[in-house]
Formats: C-alpha cells, structure tokens, sequence
C-alpha cells in the first residue's frame, strides 16, 4: 500500500489507526531518512495504543517500552548497533504479548523478525511537508494486520 500525506498530523493520523488495530505480536520495521517522521509515527502509533507518555527517540537506549496501554509498545532504534543484535534478545520482543516498532530494522538484517510490517517513509523533495508512505507486509500475521490498517482507513473516509 501506498499513499501520498501532506503533513504530520495526517501521519499522525494515520500511525494512530495502525496503534488501533495492532495485535499483541506484530512487529513494524520503520524505514527513512533522518528527519523522515520515523518518531512522530511512532508517537501516533503510541496514541492510537492509549499511550499518553511522552515518546523519545531510544537512538541511545536502543530499546524503550511503554507498558501503560492496550498492548505494550516495545520502541527500539537500532541505527547504532554495528554487530551485536544477536545479543539483543529482540526475539523475545517480536515474539512476546506487545507490538514492536523497530526504526532502522533493516540494519538487522538476519536478525529480522519472521513476520513484519514494513512502512517507508520517504521526504518529498518539492515540499518539507509531504510524505510518501509505503506499507509492505511480510509473513501471514503481517499481511492480516495491513488488511486491518486498510480496513479502518476506509471506514474513515
């Protein structure tokens, strides 16, 4: 799936569906630029869960959960981890009873989790604002969650 939004509060808008819909065991690889708005669908996505706590960035944490919602949100950044993901035991998390947000997942390669939702976020050259979004899903528990996503974006147009 793929879709043009023309500013944060749209992502927002949008992260907000996919907290909604999650189900205990998903997982969400977050791909894009600095400053592409990883955090802020993070943070939607956060809202959409019943997370009020203020989200940051875990760049240095690697991984931070909030326990306070409907599922628990599992929030990690693995940019700076050159080796090591083995060591992580982020198996336990992609596997455990909330949702995974994984920004700079690709990084892990190998250590990727079995069944994930892919979302891209990519800056639009002509306008700071834009966004493209691409949504991709990978294994049956993903594929099922996007039906969802999809499913709820429609009710609300």
């Amino acid at each position: 799936m793929e879709m043009m939004i023309n500013n944060l509060e749209e992502m927002e808008a949008i992260a907000k569906i996919i907290g909604l819909v999650a189900d205990p065991g998903n997982a969400i690889i977050l791909s894009g630029d600095l400053g592409a708005g990883k955090t802020t669908m993070t943070k939607g996505i956060a809202l959409g869960l019943g997370i009020g706590q203020m989200i940051k960035s875990p760049t240095y944490t690697i991984i931070r959960e909030y326990q306070q919602g409907r599922l628990p949100l599992y929030h990690m950044d693995v940019y700076r981890i050159e080796n090591g993901a083995d060591d992580l035991g982020l198996d336990e998390y992609f596997e455990g009873d909330g949702l995974s947000v994984v920004e700079w997942g690709k990084l892990l390669g190998e250590f990727l989790p079995a069944d994930y939702l892919d979302i891209t976020i990519e800056k639009d050259p002509e306008d700071m604002e834009k966004r493209k979004l691409l949504m991709q899903a990978f294994g049956e528990k993903s594929e099922q969650f996007l039906r969802r996503i999809e499913q709820k974006m429609e009710e609300r147009t």
